[in-house]
């Protein structure tokens, strides 16, 4: 008799299995390596910041939120900001961040990335206004940008931190001039090397000509000391000569007269043209006057 209840127990089993099998499955949950959540109760957070796993929570009296806590960016628009100089300067920077804590994350933001971008947005805008209206275009161009950006992630993770989010880093990518204050800076900088052009050439020139009168002073000296060495060569040389000839002379006075009265002779009938108007009794031509002496027999 008790073999056609053997269904009914069967169906039961059957349903209390499907049952447990459905409280289960609204009572797990799980959380993965990218993700953190909160748990709420009737509304109200009760446990927030969960670690990746298997976790437990109450059917229909618990609900669970969950939220990606990889690296989000802000890529904030370019902005304009002044320069101590009342320049304008075009900005671009951007932001990285996470959630750190989700339960102040989700109070502050109501949970919602886009809201934190916004916060953080006009965090990042504010700190840029503060310190570019403290420096020139010159030294946010080319010599504070790293101190610039080391002040700002510090400002930005102090302020990131009561949103429940950590800030991780925070970049300027570009800094761009307008074109009006571009033209001016361009024409600053052209006067500017211009005038250091100048200058080097006007020490150039005034090094050349240094040199220069350095060179014609050398050339001066060098050009005196050897004519003076060749005059007194050349004086050596003649007080040699007249010293040959004299003693020369000194050896045979007549045979030397007649010598160089032969030359005179050669030079002054060099042409057949020569003419010489003389006394026959002249002294040139004593030589001439004079007859030979007997040759010895």
């Amino acid at each position: 008799m008790a073999l056609p209840q053997l269904p009914v127990s069967r169906n039961i089993l059957l349903g209390v299995l499907a049952a447990i099998a459905l409280l289960l499955s609204t009572s797990l949950f799980t959380v993965n390596e990218t993700q953190t959540a909160l748990r709420f109760q009737l509304g109200e957070i009760v446990e927030a910041n969960y670690l990746p796993g298997l976790h437990w929570k109450w059917p229909l009296i618990n609900n669970i939120r969950k939220f990606d806590r990889r690296l989000q960016t802000l890529d904030t628009e370019p902005e304009r900001f002044l320069t101590a100089e009342k320049k304008n300067v075009i900005v671009d920077s951007f932001a990285m961040w996470r959630i750190e804590d989700v339960r102040l994350f989700y109070t502050t933001v109501a949970g919602d990335p886009n809201q934190a971008n916004v916060r953080l947005d006009q965090i990042v805008k504010d700190s840029l206004r503060s310190e570019f209206s403290k420096r020139t275009i010159q030294e946010v161009v080319s010599g504070d940008r790293e101190q610039i950006m080391e002040t700002l992630g510090r400002l930005l993770r102090e302020q990131a931190a009561q949103l429940g989010v950590a800030a991780v880093d925070v970049r300027i990518k570009r800094i761009d001039l307008p074109a009006d204050v571009s033209n001016s800076v361009f024409s600053r900088m052209k006067a500017e090397r211009l005038r250091v052009a100048k200058d080097f050439r006007s020490r150039g020139a005034e090094a050349a000509e240094r040199i220069r009168a350095d060179a014609d002073r050398q050339s001066t000296v060098i050009l005196a000391e050897a004519y003076r060495d060749a005059e007194r060569q050349r004086g050596e040389g003649d007080a040699q000569a007249i010293d040959i000839y004299a003693q020369a002379y000194g050896k045979d006075q007549d045979f030397y007269r007649f010598h160089r009265s032969l030359s005179a002779y050669r030079q002054s009938f060099h042409n057949k043209d020569d003419v010489l108007v003389l006394q026959p009794d002249s002294q040139f031509f004593r030589y001439f006057n004079q007859s030979l002496p007997s040759q010895p027999e």
